[in-house]
């Protein structure tokens, strides 16, 4: 029997998952570690952290699972986006890595417009509107701030490709996450030497980039002999974590989509190409199945919109008892209406000043006008991204995961206000799965990831929606609109105080 391992390498923790040949999940590991938060938005990571908890379940599971030592066919890694380990002629690590949700780098994301000669010509260099939470950003951040340590840089390589690198003493990434760096030509699948020479810096210090199912290489000698891999067993390249998320629930063809609902909240849809008029809206990515791209709305706050409301407001009050009182109150919350931004937002408005709020209140809103208006908020949310997704892809096939998906109440919800079908899978394993299928796929255990979906993923329910729900949801939608229109200059001044 052989095997592959599928690894997730996150902010805070690190899942390996085993797979068998025949598409079943023997077992799966978890190590948890916490980055490091400083003053004024920095967040970094002692790379070592990520390479001693990797082996560490990559060492667990094999140890749990003896028949698989040996056995291995393959390792991928999903890997957190935009994140920079900086290297230098040696291949030692510089410094901390700094990680995809440090915001330090505001005034490098002006810089990058002012050295492109704007938003234009950065979108039609890289696809991608300039955001702190990219690699290109920090670079020139290291490069502003520590130039000591930027004059050591060699390479920049993204989270996962550092244990790569570890693994098998090769530097490669996928394009998947250079897609990520705003540093890469995503339709043409190559490193962008006009955006590299805007911002004067040179594409030597970035690596290799090639497809996520393409081997990387094979584990040295001292390091399988310590993991419980064999001399042979490939290195495969992997994918930042959304592509890994989407290959794992299905999004195979043109035309489908996943809807996420996590702490925040994502719709990626397969591309075979980008042939529609890039505006910047959402984000533009090359997908781990090969020759392809996605593109992807990314909301900040969706099930952590619920978790504050349960933390801040209905205290001491269950998710099942929020549902409850939810499901009780008619579609549009008898009036009440919620902007879900508590941390600004991303998609459908890049705009970091924008703020929660409901509107609408009267002296007989309780709690379950509170309960459902959030859930109806986050929905709104998850179309308005849906809808500017569609602008470059016919989607008829929508499948639907998060823990905020195991909320039926949510879920229907989603479904009435998107008024598409939404499909639930019988696995929900994320990012790690999606690892795993491209460590299948590109080891050649499956001949490719039709093959592998069909021996792994089934449908096990589908959320129907309610039309007479979705009409009155449209009504709801416009208010809902209107409001971030309103108050737009209000959150700037607002922010200003």
């Amino acid at each position: 029997m052989k095997y592959v391992i599928g690894l997730d390498l996150g902010t805070s923790s690190v899942k390996a998952l085993l797979l068998d040949e025949t598409g079943v999940i023997v077992d799966q590991k978890n190590a948890s570690y916490q980055p490091d938060f400083g003053d004024k938005g920095h967040v970094e990571q002692v790379c070592s952290v990520w390479w001693d908890n990797a082996k560490k379940v990559i060492k667990d599971i094999i140890a749990a699972n003896p028949l698989s030592k040996g056995n291995i066919a393959a390792v991928s890694f999903s890997g957190q986006m935009h994140s920079s380990v900086f290297l230098d002629e040696n291949g030692e690590v510089i410094r901390p890595a700094i990680l995809w949700n440090d915001t330090r780098t505001t005034k490098q994301t002006k810089e990058i417009y002012e050295k492109t000669g704007g938003e234009k010509h950065t979108l039609s260099y890289v696809y991608n509107r300039a955001l702190e939470g990219f690699t290109l950003p920090k670079i020139l951040w290291l490069r502003e701030n520590e130039p000591e340590n930027y004059a050591k840089v060699r390479k920049v390589i993204m989270p996962k490709d550092y244990i790569n690198y570890k693994l098998t003493g090769v530097i490669k990434t996928d394009v998947s996450d250079a897609a990520g760096t705003l540093l890469f030509d995503v339709k043409g699948k190559k490193w962008s030497e006009e955006m590299a020479s805007a911002v004067g810096i040179s594409t030597d210090i970035l690596p290799e980039a090639i497809e996520s199912t393409g081997l990387v290489g094979y584990p040295l000698k001292e390091i399988a002999e310590e993991l419980g891999l064999s001399a042979d067993t490939k290195i495969i390249a992997g994918g930042a974590d959304n592509s890994c998320a989407a290959i794992g629930n299905g999004v195979v063809n043109e035309g489908q989509a996943i809807v996420s609902v996590g702490t925040s909240g994502t719709v990626v849809a397969f591309l075979s190409g980008i042939n529609s008029e890039v505006t910047g809206d959402v984000h533009l990515f090359n997908y781990s199945y090969p020759g392809s791209c996605y593109a992807m709305g990314c909301m900040l706050s969706a099930g952590e919109c619920r978790n504050w409301l349960q933390k801040n407001v209905l205290q001491g009050m269950s998710f099942e008892e929020m549902d409850e009182l939810a499901a009780k109150t008619p579609a549009g919350s008898n009036g009440l209406v919620f902007l879900p931004y508590l941390f600004g937002e991303r998609c459908p408005h890049s705009d970091a000043n924008a703020r929660g709020m409901f509107f609408g209140l009267n002296a007989n809103t309780a709690e379950g006008e509170f309960s459902r208006s959030v859930m109806e908020g986050v929905a709104f949310g998850f179309k308005g991204m849906f809808d500017l997704v569609s602008d470059f892809t016919d989607i008829n096939e929508i499948y639907i995961t998060g823990g905020g998906a195991r909320s039926k109440l949510f879920g229907q919800i989603i479904a009435d206000v998107l008024n598409r079908p939404l499909k639930i899978l019988n696995i929900e394993q994320g990012p790690a799965f999606g690892a795993a299928l491209i460590a299948a796929v590109g080891s050649g255990m499956f001949v490719d990831f039709a093959s592998a979906k069909d021996k792994t993923l089934k449908v096990a329910r589908t959320i129907e929606p309610n039309t007479d729900d979705n009409k009155v949801y449209e009504k709801y939608y416009k208010i809902y609109s209107a409001l971030y229109d309103a108050n737009k200059a209000l959150f700037a001044k607002l922010a200003e105080i």
